[in-house]
């Protein structure tokens, strides 16, 4: 066998990861509440199938030949590192059991639509048992994948390859060193906010938040922009690239940083090198996801350099102001651009994560994450969790919890069974700052081009240093060709310094 047959093995595999991923995206959209028991079941299957397909003889067989047969390319020639990628996934899942991936799969329906339900009723009890059941699975899950010093360690593997709750906790050190003077300094300003939570019709916020996604450069031919709990984006190959956003009558910035941010993860994946379609190029075997970023930290550097270093600069407003306050000329017809672009910086500590201000935002990652330590550990009972939870925020960001809503049961993740992917928000943040900072260093006139709103030349150095490789490189492979350095806090410190120092 070959590496054609391995290709066609691996092709079957994203169709089923695909078909899988219709289904989620389904289920978090416009599925009927009713659905949940049957879809949860739906979605195990396909992920055992897929699972199957992976450790399969024949896939063995074929993998055996294309190793034979791409020996003699260069280490990190696409299919050299397509075939390792296999290899990796191969020998990972064959220390899994099957019906551990089953019953992971068949949690993950129930425990998400369990939380929908305990979110809207302001009940963590609710959500309580399937939650326990998520992380007896995932603490099975890590003692099968195997770890030496945290079982932690084994889930963040899934994510962010190569980290650590120990290297996590040396850069959560430094971050929260650097930030806090930051944010000391930011918060003596208290600039107008009041008119972002005036009345703002979900059409106008469904127009704006379309329009400034299609100016970033989403392609909605090969996409489209649908209403969601928590927002999300998902992709079928890169032909099909749905992302999401929520809208609230009393709020217009979540409608519209949510919308920006998920089309910063979308442009990756639209803009994955069409050769690697239905590959491992383009597929997270490990994570048994249609994905084609290679990191988890690496897709949200994506959605936080689109949100916060283009979506909240100066300049944004300056030109994009006026399309939104004709769009809602009575909520904002005393408002100008900047003044708006004062506000929606604003440093001011809030409950939500995914209405965090830049300075703060880390804060709720760095909470998670611990939480998470604990729990696998067994450090901490989920019973426990909604104290722990209020007071981490009261001892980090001095704010009280008044309810589940606003605290623990935020976040889709832990009903998704993810656990271990929150420290990607933390390393997205990083790594955003990182290429920016490149970027504007190698593309000549680039800070000129936004000032005119033409997003094409960032687009296009992305897509040469970071998207248009897939899963080719891995993170800090990214980082070092497109910057000449591996992770570092550093510019995203600088950055932050740098936009609060001056308002």
């Amino acid at each position: 066998m070959s590496l054609a047959d391995l290709n066609a093995r691996i092709a079957a595999v994203n169709d089923v990861l695909c078909a899988s991923s219709v289904l989620v995206w389904d289920s978090r959209t416009m599925m009927p509440a009713g659905g949940a028991a049957s879809r949860s079941h739906q979605i195990a299957t396909l992920t055992g199938l897929a699972r199957d397909l992976l450790i399969a003889d024949d896939t063995r067989r074929a993998l055996d030949g294309a190793e034979r047969a791409v020996a003699g390319l260069p280490e990190d020639h696409p299919d050299r590192r397509s075939v390792a990628a296999v290899r990796e996934a191969v020998a990972f899942h064959s220390r899994i059991p099957a019906a551990l991936v089953a019953r992971r799969a068949a949690v993950r329906g129930l425990a998400n639509a369990a939380w929908v339900q305990a979110r809207a009723t302001n009940d963590f009890a609710l959500f309580t048992p399937h939650l326990e059941a998520t992380l007896a699975l995932a603490r099975e899950f890590a003692d099968a994948a195997g770890w030496q010093d945290h079982p932690y360690d084994a889930l963040l593997q899934l994510y962010e390859p190569g980290e650590s709750i120990t290297s996590l906790r040396r850069l959560f050190a430094r971050l929260r060193d650097g930030l806090a003077p930051i944010l000391q300094a930011a918060r003596a300003r208290t600039p107008r906010t009041d008119f972002l939570h005036r009345g703002f019709a979900e059409e106008g916020q469904r127009a704006v938040a379309r329009s400034f996604a299609q100016r970033l450069g989403y392609d909605f031919a090969r996409g489209r922009l649908d209403t969601t709990v928590h927002p999300f984006e998902v992709s079928f190959t890169r032909e099909d690239v749905r992302i999401t956003t929520r809208y609230r009558p009393d709020a217009l910035a979540p409608a519209l940083f949510g919308a920006m941010h998920e089309t910063g993860h979308a442009l990756y994946e639209q803009n994955i090198d069409p050769a690697y379609t239905r590959t491992a190029l383009a597929t997270d075997l490990m994570g048994l996801y249609a994905v084609g970023g290679t990191s988890f930290g690496v897709h949200e550097s994506q959605s936080r350099l689109w949100e916060n270093h283009v979506g909240r600069s100066r300049s944004f407003w300056r030109l994009h102001f006026a399309e939104v306050r004709n769009v809602f000329p009575d909520a904002l017809g005393d408002v100008d651009a900047s003044t708006f672009h004062a506000a929606v910086n604003a440093a001011s500590p809030g409950l939500i994560r995914t209405e965090a201000d830049e300075l703060t935002y880390d804060f709720h990652i760095m909470l998670r994450v611990e939480l998470e330590a604990s729990l696998i550990a067994g450090d901490i009972a989920v019973a426990d969790i909604p104290g722990a939870w209020a007071a981490a925020m009261r001892e980090q960001l001095g704010l009280e919890v008044p309810d589940d809503r606003s605290g623990c049961l935020q976040d889709i993740h832990w009903s998704s069974g993810m656990i271990g992917s929150f420290c990607s928000y933390t390393i997205g943040n990083v790594m955003a700052a990182q290429l920016f900072a490149a970027a504007r260093g190698q593309v000549a006139g680039l800070d000129d081009a936004l000032a005119r709103g033409d997003y094409a030349p960032l687009r296009d150095w992305l897509r040469a240093q970071v998207w248009q490789h897939g899963r080719r490189f891995g993170r800090d492979e990214i980082l070092r060709r497109a910057t000449g350095s591996g992770l570092s806090p550093e510019p995203y410190l600088g950055y932050l310094s740098a936009k609060f120092a001056s308002g």
